[in-house]
């Protein structure tokens, strides 16, 4: 097997450190040297790597959204319907490996980030894009093209919105709990939805 070179091992090494320094410090206010100490790298060779703090900053966002699309997949793997497949995309977003303290935190920061970032707010769009998009391809094969648009933003936006409010609940986050208040929104929007598509197909 190839073996693998030094480099790409110390770069995750470094966006980990990052991930860890920003939910000890609650914030973006770290350092690079800070962030290769935890690494245990330099930080003449964090700065080789990735040029400045806020290039890291960026490629550790990266990496989050690539673990998010790789949960994503995984899920969708199994899916058989559009119904299945829409609830794996909704599940994908609330796997344990989201609700990590650390990683939860780097979130956070990340959405205040995006406010003074334009890189931060393009990256986030791109997630809501792809969550959209998701769950949209799966609704159309189920309900018309306008609803299911309506239907995959108010589904974003939910999951966005209970996202967060169970990462900053008090204990134990309860992502099941989560799911569900998705999923009943979708089945609630589709069940509008079924009686105009029985008129149209002449059904009624």
């Amino acid at each position: 097997m190839p073996k693998i070179g030094m480099q790409p091992i110390r770069r995750q090494a470094l966006i980990d450190a990052a991930i860890q320094t920003i939910h000890e410090r609650g914030s973006l206010e770290v350092t690079v040297g800070q962030i290769a100490k935890r690494a245990g790298v330099s930080s003449a060779l964090a700065h080789h790597y990735f040029g400045s703090k806020d290039a890291l900053i960026l490629s550790t966002m990266r990496y989050l959204l690539t673990e998010l699309t790789t949960d994503l997949r995984a899920t969708l793997a199994a899916a058989r319907t559009p119904r299945e497949r829409i609830s794996k995309v909704i599940r994908a977003n609330f796997t344990p490996s989201q609700f990590d303290p650390a990683v939860v935190s780097a979130w956070l920061v990340f959405y205040v980030r995006a406010q003074s970032s334009a890189e931060a707010r393009r990256l986030l769009r791109v997630y809501a894009g792809r969550l959209h998009s998701n769950l949209a391809h799966a609704l159309t094969q189920i309900t018309d093209g306008r609803r299911a648009h309506a239907i995959a933003e108010g589904a974003g936006a939910l999951i966005d919105g209970l996202y967060i409010r169970r990462a900053l609940k008090s204990g134990s986050p309860d992502p099941e709990s989560a799911i569900q208040v998705v999923e009943h929104f979708v089945d609630a929007m589709l069940a509008q939805a079924q009686p105009i598509r029985e008129i149209s197909n002449g059904r009624s």
